[in-house]
């Protein structure tokens, strides 16, 4: 089964990008999973020399194709302007509409405010619905102040990040729930990864 994670950050580091890996590595240590990663902070200017799919170079081909065929998304972004980065409706206006039916996605934000969570029910939930995605129940928001640099330190969040990855767990087939020995593959999209 491969897990998919989009941070919607273009800053690094980012905090937004941590909660997305962090949520990986709780996929990992529950499931036998292929793990890859997005960077929206890498992948936001390839994908921007396009703005229709059939526009996408080969590099931004590669990064759509990732999104098209993971099993499971996690999808991470920053709360600007009430809503997800503009650089992630970007990535999500390159997808075909009919890609995403039925995968199951894990949804997480950073925000400034804690009213600023509001974003996922309000603005990421209803994207995810438009593609006919099955969103788990719990979301994963954090700021600033639940983070210690940029590592999440507060345990309400950690939980958060705990419960939302068992109802993920609930909603996969059985075949895919035992992990075994092996590292699973992780890999993060960049310049060198998406020009080979």
């Amino acid at each position: 089964m491969n897990v998919l994670g989009i941070s919607g950050s273009v800053k690094q580091p980012s905090r937004t990008a941590r909660i997305v890996s962090d949520i990986l590595a709780s996929i990992e240590r529950r499931a036998s999973v292929s793990v890859d990663t997005i960077d929206l902070a890498v992948a936001a200017p390839i994908l921007f020399r396009a703005l229709r799919a059939d526009q996408l170079d080969e590099a931004g081909r590669r990064i759509i194709d990732a999104v098209e065929v993971a099993d499971v998304l996690v999808v991470g972004s920053p709360v600007y302007r009430a809503s997800y980065t503009g650089a992630l409706k970007h990535l999500f206006d390159l997808v075909d509409f009919r890609a995403l039916q039925g995968k199951r996605v894990i949804l997480a934000a950073t925000g400034g405010a804690a009213l600023h969570g509001l974003m996922l029910e309000h603005q990421f939930r209803p994207l995810f619905g438009f593609f006919g995605a099955v969103t788990v129940p719990t979301t994963v928001y954090a700021v600033e102040a639940d983070f210690t640099g940029y590592t999440l330190s507060n345990p309400v969040v950690e939980a958060r990040v705990e419960r939302a990855v068992a109802e993920l767990i609930d909603l996969l087939p059985a075949r895919n729930l035992v992990a075994d020995d092996h590292q699973s593959a992780f890999r993060v999209v960049s310049h060198e990864a998406v020009a080979n």
